[in-house]
């Protein structure tokens, strides 16, 4: 497995297996984001296409992710999906109801 020192953790994690973009920012993510990094903007970026009702066909919301991705691997302010409740609020007790489980 190879590592890379990932540019949003600061530390040396395992890597992707290859480029996940053609070109040269395929290449700057492959060389300097973990697997982790990844994985998780790619769950920011589900919930940014659902919540914003993107339309991955229109280049204005393709530049718009391409933004919030940098943002996100250079720890910049990101847009969040304002109706996004995390899986584990529950347990917190951070329900849209606050009994501790989802409503």
């Amino acid at each position: 497995m190879r590592t890379v020192h990932c540019r949003k953790y600061d530390q040396d994690l395992p890597g992707l297996d290859f480029p996940p973009l053609p070109g040269e920012k395929g290449q700057d993510i492959w060389s300097n984001v973990s697997r982790q990094a990844w994985e998780e903007w790619q769950a920011l970026q589900t919930r940014l296409i659902n919540e914003k009702h993107l339309n991955m066909m229109d280049a204005d919301s393709r530049r718009y992710l391409m933004e919030q991705m940098d943002r996100f691997f250079n720890n910049e302010e990101t847009d969040q999906a304002e109706g996004f409740v995390p899986t584990d609020a529950a347990a917190k007790g951070e329900s849209q109801g606050g009994q501790g489980y989802e409503v």
